[in-house]
């Protein structure tokens, strides 16, 4: 299955990479499958370095706006392995590159769990929750997907906000609706 969370990497200048990512998961989280598309940082850094970590989060506002790029200043822990934690995430899972195919453009990258920490309870999902995750697949689709469509399905989205959302849900999906208008009408 697919278990969407959110991974941090490390540049060879020591700059962070966050980015959310669906790895495909076993039930006992001891290996897991990666997929970044070949011009991802976070491919450049795991081919580079081959550790990372990733980290399960109910906090969907963290996952919209790292989707985007525009995560302000996360709070990380460093780990003895190196690799950076997120500290509000409630589940991280260190891991090691086994072995990377790149002989496609959305690069195959097998994963060892190495280490697994946990820090604090995962609060639970709600429909709001799921229709922020959606919205933020959506944006980093954008250029993918007609216009037509990619507005329908953020309309189909909404009133799961309207009716189930918290602040935090209500804030993530505002700015994710923002962000792919803008990125619709530039690209119009």
């Amino acid at each position: 299955m697919i278990l969407e969370g959110i991974v941090t990497t490390t540049a060879e200048d020591g700059a962070v990479n966050v980015s959310p990512m669906g790895p495909r998961v076993e039930p006992e989280m001891l290996r897991f499958t990666l997929r970044p598309f070949q011009t991802s940082q976070t491919f450049q850094n795991l081919r580079r370095s081959g550790r990372g970590v990733l980290h399960v989060t109910d906090d969907v506002e963290m996952i919209a706006l790292a989707a985007v790029g525009q995560l302000p200043n996360p709070k990380l822990t460093r780990l003895a392995s190196g690799g950076m934690m997120l500290a509000d995430a409630c589940r991280w899972y260190d891991f090691r590159v086994e072995s990377l195919d790149d002989t496609c453009q959305r690069t195959i990258i097998e994963c060892q769990v190495t280490e697994t920490g946990r820090n604090r309870d995962f609060f639970g999902l709600n429909r709001a929750k799921h229709a922020v995750l959606e919205a933020a697949i959506l944006a980093t689709r954008v250029h993918l997907i007609p216009a037509a469509d990619v507005r329908q399905q953020m309309q189909r989205l909404k009133p799961l906000i309207e009716k189930t959302s918290g602040p935090a849900e209500e804030r993530a999906f505002d700015f994710l609706s923002r962000y792919i208008e803008q990125q619709l009408e530039q690209s119009a």
